[in-house]
Parts: C-alpha cells; structure tokens; sequence
C-alpha cells in the first residue's frame, strides 16, 4: 500500500475492492504494531499514516453505503 492513499483513486474503487483495502491496511497496521513493540520499526510515523489511510477507506465505505 501506498504512503497515502489519494481520495480520488478510493471513490472510484468498488466496495468488494475497498474492503480489501481495508483487510490489508489492517494487516499491515497490525505488522508495525508488532515490530514497533520489539524495537525493530525505524520510522514510526508510518503507524500514524496507515490509521488515517484506514479512516479514509472506512469513510468512503460508509459514504458508498448510504448511497
């Protein structure tokens, strides 16, 4: 996954595909969460942008639904 995630790629992705977005945003939160507790993660803003890049996948989830 990317850095962060661009809006405009996120909207125009299914929802089937947003989910998977979300599965792997998840995982690799998990991933450094990991490293980051045993002292192997170097740069640890990479945390904070994958939490934002997952409420982003999860806002436009909740915006696809109600729509």
């Amino acid at each position: 996954m990317k850095n962060s995630l661009n809006l405009t790629e996120l909207k125009n992705k299914s929802l089937e595909q947003l989910k998977l977005e979300l599965s792997s945003a998840k995982k690799e939160l998990f991933e450094l969460r990991l490293k980051n507790a045993t002292n192997q993660l170097e740069n640890t803003s990479k945390i904070r942008q994958v939490r934002k890049n997952i409420a982003r996948i999860e806002t436009i989830i909740t915006i696809k639904k109600k729509a």
